[in-house]
């Protein structure tokens, strides 16, 4: 197996991360490129799935016989739901989102998850936090390894180079106030795991956060 890099693009081989306590895969799906993560605890086989974003013919491979526990909805942009019923049906697996993208998702999630919540998976615990700003409901959901790194899932509020798209000043200032006070906290060996595109760390962005506010976008 390949080191991983965080480098995936659509019809390609996923990318595999191996953890203390999870086992992480990274595919990229659909015509934006969009990534979708499996997320496994490595005591139980439990597993969770980031975005179930496109082509759900490639995510039920990825997820395997073992089954699904939970898909977390990130956001509710249609590029990021449309393998959510199909995923879903064929898995039997609980949904979960924010409260405020629920009403837009194409399908009613069982969870309601507000900012802090903390979902269990088998062994493992991973934390959700409420980005206001590309949506009203984002989220990002951070896993917090032994090892002392944490992992951070952001969705489409903070990629390499700046924070997700927003259409207006007021959007975009809630979402870097978010960002910054519940990312940028966070050591700088926090590793990122986007929407779209490549991985990135905390360290990595921070030297651009007054720049980013700064231009505005």
């Amino acid at each position: 197996m390949s080191a991983y890099n965080g480098t995936v693009q659509v019809g390609g081989p996923a990318q595999v991360r191996e953890l203390p306590s999870l086992v992480l895969t990274k595919v990229a799906v659909g015509p934006m490129d969009n990534n979708v993560y499996l997320v496994r605890c490595r005591f139980t086989g439990e597993q969770l799935l980031i975005d179930a974003a496109a082509q759900p013919d490639v995510l039920l491979e990825l997820i395997g016989a073992d089954g699904l526990a939970l898909i977390v909805t990130t956001h509710a942009h249609h590029d990021h739901v449309g393998a959510l019923i199909a995923v879903q049906q064929a898995t039997g697996a609980r949904t979960a989102a924010h409260p405020r993208d629920a009403d837009a998702l194409p399908l009613a999630p069982d969870l309601l998850v507000k900012d802090g919540a903390v979902l269990s998976l088998g062994a493992i615990q991973i934390t959700a936090l409420h980005l206001a700003g590309h949506t009203p409901g984002g989220l990002a959901l951070i896993y917090d390894d032994p090892d002392g790194h944490a992992h951070a899932f952001t969705g489409d509020s903070l990629f390499p180079g700046g924070v997700g798209r927003t259409t207006s000043p007021a959007d975009f200032t809630s979402l870097l106030n978010d960002v910054e006070r519940q990312l940028f906290s966070r050591p700088d060996e926090t590793w990122v795991y986007p929407g779209h595109g490549a991985d990135t760390t905390i360290g990595n962005e921070r030297p651009q956060l007054q720049e980013w506010r700064s231009r505005g976008w």
